[in-house]
């Protein structure tokens, strides 16, 4: 017996021995260290996958088509419509900042997931039992010669409730999921730190994929009058995608959220106005600063000094009083440089997002005045077009993961930076741009003279669409997930969830100024007997003038990224043994 109990001592020692740990400084869903091999890698990341992959088939099943739900339900006119779908779209990503901020403060990124899933799920549901019960009248009615029933103020309203709902819930989860599936692979293990990389490209992959389904089927049946059947089968999807998530809850790898960085700022920003008469020392040795060690034991790390923006580092540097109040760590500083160098990159981006938002509203409403009809009397839904920016996106992942990146690599050892892969996604865009006016131009070509409530306002093939989609597909590969990787990798530890959401940001001030742009060109161009360049009839218009002009904005807008993306200043960390410092004089909140 007494051997027994010696050999079982001997046994749970070595297992002990044996358990490795996350090196990142992840937990589990107790608070305790994450163990590597129970918790998170490829087993959780294709599962979070899986759950982007559902979640976006759900959301762009009512994003896809909406467009053309509200001039044909809600008796929308085309600007309307596509203004509204800008701003509906642009409140989406908005909401990722509120997203992003709790997380990051207060409740973490798997708790603001499910709680912003559920409102998701909430909204979907409502959509579709308002849209069934009160909107869809008469039973039929929301195909292209069957226009709806007008409807009250308080139906419209319910209906936009529900529908602000979905976006309150979709942006809220968005920029966290893609953070909380990069927190499953620890990157200090060399292996999972390529793992991770790895993983915004199939997250973006498989935000593709998901909406394929939506842009085919889906589309198509709601194309066709079916809107009830699209919106339901949207709701239980996403309540699908909620419970497959919540599926992995005992093995998710956690960061520990580090409390409210609006405040941390503010105390750099105040330190350095209060002490803006402090002359800064010219190297960087002399400002006050903690070991790498004690950031590690509070799940941070040490971020070296860089020059420029030094108005900030008064905000570290010591005085005689040694005020607690007054001081700043280095580290401290430079996070809030950090946020301030992105921003530039991040305004950038804006423009390109309003090339991409052209393909939910005017690349749908100009495929919708183009044949749409082929042998056998089969109507191709005009949102299904995008099914081939879809098969770009996975075309041109693949294309860069295994050929153009690995070919970088063999010519200038690193391969391609992020900065470098979004400058040639801008390029991409202004080609999408330049196609699109193309196709317009010979659309108005070819239009049907005299065209009033015909199925089919012009005899150009709407497959002539296809270029300038795939050339949305392959901008989208470069620019978003260039855009992922990057402000993740360069925003502060504690604000990774800030840093997606910069995407998502980006995304909803482009739509924004997209609605802004068609509005104010319809003012412009819409006077006296002149119906302006989009029209309700668009034969009657010069859409191509629109998509050159944005060409035009996108290629100044490329000049001016150029500027800033080669003076970009990239964040370097210290590891714990890297320096002998060991300052503690001063309590610092770290």
């Amino acid at each position: 017996m007494t051997w027994f109990k010696i050999f079982q001592k001997e046994k749970i020692r070595d297992e002990s021995e044996a358990v490795e740990y996350t090196l990142d400084g992840t937990v589990d869903l107790y608070g305790k260290p994450a163990v590597r091999g129970k918790t998170g890698r490829w087993t959780l990341g294709i599962l979070i996958l899986v759950n982007q992959g559902l979640a976006t088939l759900a959301f762009f099943g009512i994003g896809v088509n909406l467009v053309l739900f509200l001039t044909r339900v809600v008796g929308q006119s085309n600007a309307d419509a596509a203004n509204n779908v800008s701003k509906w779209t642009g409140t989406v990503y908005l909401f990722s900042l509120l997203g992003a901020f709790l997380s990051d403060s207060y409740w973490g990124r798997y708790k603001t997931c499910t709680i912003f899933q559920a409102i998701f799920v909430l909204g979907l549901a409502l959509l579709s039992l308002s849209s069934y019960l009160f909107l869809l009248k008469p039973r039929g009615c929301g195909v292209e010669l069957t226009p709806c029933n007008s409807h009250s103020g308080f139906h419209v309203a319910l209906f936009y409730t529900a529908l602000y709902m979905v976006a309150l819930g979709n942006g809220g989860y968005q920029p966290n999921i893609a953070s909380f599936g990069a927190d499953q692979f620890d990157v200090e293990h060399p292996k999972e730190r390529h793992s991770k990389i790895s993983f915004f490209s199939y997250f973006y992959l498989a935000f593709n994929l998901g909406s394929l389904f939506s842009n085919t089927l889906l589309a198509y049946y709601e194309d066709h009058g079916k809107w009830a059947l699209g919106f339901f089968v949207s709701a239980i999807i996403a309540l699908i995608a909620l419970i497959l998530f919540l599926g992995g809850t005992p093995r998710y790898r956690h960061y520990k959220s580090l409390g409210n960085p609006v405040s941390r700022f503010g105390r750099v920003l105040v330190a350095s106005l209060k002490k803006w008469k402090v002359p800064v020392p010219e190297e960087g040795d002399s400002l006050y600063e903690l070991d790498a060690k004690t950031y590690v034991k509070n799940g941070r790390k040490k971020i070296l000094h860089t020059k420029g923006l030094s108005v900030l580092d008064k905000a570290a540097v010591p005085t005689s009083s040694n005020n607690e109040k007054n001081l700043c760590t280095v580290t401290q500083v430079e996070e809030v440089k950090c946020i301030l160098r992105l921003l530039p990159i991040w305004v950038c981006t804006i423009m390109y997002s309003v090339v991409f938002t052209q393909m939910a509203s005017l690349f749908v409403e100009q495929g919708a005045v183009m044949k749409v009809t082929i042998k056998g009397g089969f109507r191709i839904p005009p949102a299904s077009m995008s099914v081939f920016d879809i098969l770009s996106v996975a075309s041109f992942i693949f294309i860069f993961r295994r050929v153009l990146n690995p070919l970088a690599i063999r010519l200038r050892s690193r391969g391609l930076t992020e900065l470098q892969r979004m400058g040639i996604g801008l390029i991409f865009a202004i080609l999408s741009m330049v196609a699109a006016g193309t196709v317009e131009v010979y659309r108005l070509k070819y239009a049907v003279k005299d065209c009033q409530d015909c199925e089919e306002a012009s005899t150009l093939s709407v497959f002539w669409q296809i270029p300038q989609f795939m050339l949305v597909g392959a901008s989208e590969v470069f620019m978003y997930v260039g855009q992922l990787e990057f402000f993740n990798g360069q925003a502060p530890k504690a604000l990774k969830s800030f840093g997606s959401a910069l995407c998502m940001l980006s995304m909803s001030f482009g739509n924004y100024m997209s609605s802004i742009i068609v509005t104010l060109l319809m003012k412009i161009t819409a006077r006296g007997s002149n119906p302006g360049w989009i029209p309700e009839d668009l034969n009657n218009g010069h859409l191509e003038r629109f998509y050159f002009l944005l060409a035009i904005l996108t290629t100044i807008d490329f000049m001016v990224y150029l500027y800033f993306a080669s003076s970009y200043k990239y964040v370097q960390c210290e590891e714990p043994g890297e320096s002998d410092g060991d300052e503690d004089s001063v309590e610092i909140d770290v």
